[in-house]
């Protein structure tokens, strides 16, 4: 028989279609979440509300966080970061501004990076930085992506960092 045609084993689905062993019921759809179904119960950080859309609680995801922030308008969010996972930001609305401390000159610098809808920012792990929203009208919305199923935050009281525990081997 040509390897071509052959059948491995492994497990049959209710519509005949044969699998391989390791691929369970949960992993073999789509799921969608409506935004009825945001998760608003992960870890927050004060001036902004963010909220979970797919991760290890909703779908079931293994390394993958995706949800929203929210950042109302005149207002700054808590200093905070990510700990061992990247971060990826896409700008859905507002203007948002992400503030972390350039540490490349002779001294460390609070540096603005300045957004508007359409825009990406990637966050390494572990960067110190926060959220602002200089609009006096209109909520910063932003869709963020994260390489955990968890929101990882750590909530900083000042942006430096000093206390930064990486653990991530490099």
């Amino acid at each position: 028989m040509s390897s071509a045609f052959h059948v491995p084993a492994g497990s049959r689905t209710p519509s005949g279609v044969v699998l391989s062993a390791d691929i369970d019921p949960f992993h073999r759809r789509l799921h969608r979440i409506a935004p009825s179904g945001l998760v608003s119960g992960t870890t927050q950080t004060a001036g902004m509300r963010r909220v979970e859309a797919i991760s290890g609680n909703t779908v079931g995801a293994q390394n993958l966080w995706m949800g929203q922030t929210h950042v109302p308008a005149s207002t700054n969010s808590g200093n905070h970061h990510h700990g061992e996972s990247e971060t990826a930001i896409y700008v859905v609305s507002g203007t948002p501004v992400f503030v972390f401390l350039d540490l490349e000159g002779d001294e460390p610098v609070e540096t603005r990076i300045r957004t508007a809808p359409g825009d990406y920012v990637f966050v390494p792990p572990f960067v110190p930085h926060r959220e602002e929203n200089p609009d006096p009208d209109v909520e910063a919305v932003v869709v963020i992506a994260r390489t955990t199923q968890e929101a990882i935050v750590v909530n900083l009281d000042e942006l430096s960092w000093t206390g930064v525990r990486t653990t991530a081997s490099r």
